[in-house]
């Protein structure tokens, strides 16, 4: 058996993620290997980094700081999120990222990103938590339209929800059997079709696999969402979610609205921590 960690992204919803990891981390669960999409992944580090707090004590201090993210950056950079300081000045001086702990885990860490040439997800493993591993983290966070595409060893990458919100299937492949799927949306939550999308076609018309990825975003989302509920119901998943809709933005300057989603996180995961420990046969 082994047994894996599953990671939704959904920018600053990731916060609920941040808060059952810390649940997990001080209850010791352990996992044999992880993956995590978008806000799973850069958010998602901190767990096998060990790193309790971390997320929650950064984002909350530099939630109005717009080196961090704003539309001034957005216009400066190319990027709502300003890359130099996401991912070099913050993990690096301000807050930083524990690397030898990151590396000295043995738990498995997979990022997803979608290639911009061909619209699929791809996935890379990180080690380190060095100089590569955080460009494919900042690849699987960066948002369509708010963000330059990232080139990683000649490829470009965006967003890894825009092809694979939920990366169980791949988690599976790689014979992670005994899976818990960390949601950002609650039950029964189904995407719309959206009314911007000749918009979003005009402006992504430089990247057409990528703008055909997010038109077909809401089926493949909406089929993974069932697909993941017939697996809580069959016992193959564990799976947690909020109880309700988060109601927080993808940019959230409330250091309160933040720390309500994280502790809503705490709360969901502690209530279910024995089960999960069944689940996990720990």
């Amino acid at each position: 058996m082994k047994t894996g960690l599953i990671m939704e992204g959904g920018a600053m919803r990731g916060m609920f993620t941040c808060g059952v990891l810390d649940v997990l981390l001080e209850n010791e669960i352990r996992f044999d290997g992880a993956a995590g999409i978008s806000a799973g992944a850069v958010f998602g580090c901190n767990f096998k980094s060990r790193q309790i707090g971390r997320a929650i004590r950064y984002n909350k201090k530099y939630c109005k700081d717009p080196r961090y993210c704003s539309i001034r950056s957005l216009i400066r950079t190319g990027d709502l999120y300003g890359a130099d300081f996401c991912y070099r000045e913050l993990p690096d001086r301000l807050d930083p990222f524990d690397r030898v702990s990151f590396r000295d885990n043995p738990m498995e860490f997979y990022v997803g990103a979608t290639d911009v040439g061909t619209g699929s997800p791809v996935y890379h493993k990180c080690t380190d938590g060095g100089e590569l591993d955080i460009l494919w983290m900042r690849a699987s966070a960066s948002m369509p339209i708010v963000s330059r595409p990232v080139l990683v060893d000649g490829r470009l990458y965006l967003d890894g929800g825009v092809s694979d919100a939920v990366p169980y299937r791949f988690m599976e492949s790689m014979g992670y059997d005994r899976n818990l799927i960390v949601l950002t949306q609650p039950a029964g939550y189904r995407k719309r079709g959206s009314v911007g999308l000749p918009l979003i076609r005009l402006m992504l018309r430089r990247f057409p696999a990528i703008s055909g990825a997010m038109a077909r975003r809401r089926d493949v989302y909406n089929r993974q969402m069932d697909e993941i509920d017939e697996r809580e119901r069959a016992g193959v998943s564990f799976v947690i979610r909020p109880p309700e809709p988060l109601e927080i933005g993808k940019i959230e300057r409330n250091p309160e609205t933040l720390e309500r989603v994280y502790n809503m996180g705490r709360s969901v995961m502690g209530a279910s921590i024995l089960q999960l420990k069944r689940y996990l046969c720990i």
